[in-house]
């Protein structure tokens, strides 16, 4: 299933596109025909490798949700990245507190385009891929990137998240 532009994306996705054309990314959000929730969904419609999705994760630490972009090959190693990032436990946040952080829905949480910009970390496996993919606001949305733009639009730290 090759991915389509649409004229007519959801309110969310066109939150995050205008974040992005501010930004000056060229990457343009797609909607998908199907739904992406996970990372081997949006791989399989995408027709690349997993680990080049960038799945954006909110976790909650120190009493402040904090957002994870991990490539879709591997899990966070919450102990170990917490560690490294100088930071209390990390906990999963419930679809609740990710919608409050966000505004937007587990399964299609983009990086970008948030009521205000979360700390964030950024998988240093996803530097593995030329182009990567991540989620623009909803389960049937997304954008093409790179690991290095990611960093620049979240602010994020460029840390290794798995073990």
């Amino acid at each position: 299933m090759v991915p389509r532009q649409s004229t007519s994306l959801p309110v969310r996705s066109i939150q995050v596109a205008r974040v992005l054309a501010a930004a000056g990314v060229a990457g343009q959000v797609r909607e998908l025909a199907d739904a992406t929730r996970t990372a081997a969904e949006a791989a399989s419609a995408l027709g690349c490798d997993v680990g080049a999705i960038a799945n954006s994760l909110v976790f909650i630490s120190d009493d402040e949700a904090v957002m994870v972009l991990t490539s879709g090959r591997h899990k966070v190693d919450t102990t170990a990245l917490a560690a490294r990032w100088g930071r209390g436990e990390l906990r999963r946040a419930s679809p609740e507190q990710v919608r409050q952080a966000t505004g937007q829905a587990i399964g299609g949480v983009a990086p970008v385009g948030h009521p205000r910009a979360l700390p964030t970390v950024v998988d240093t496996a996803l530097a593995d891929y030329a182009q990567v993919w991540a989620a623009a606001g909803t389960p049937r949305t997304v954008f093409p990137t790179t690991t290095s733009e990611l960093v620049r639009l979240t602010g994020g730290l460029l840390l290794p998240v798995s073990s």
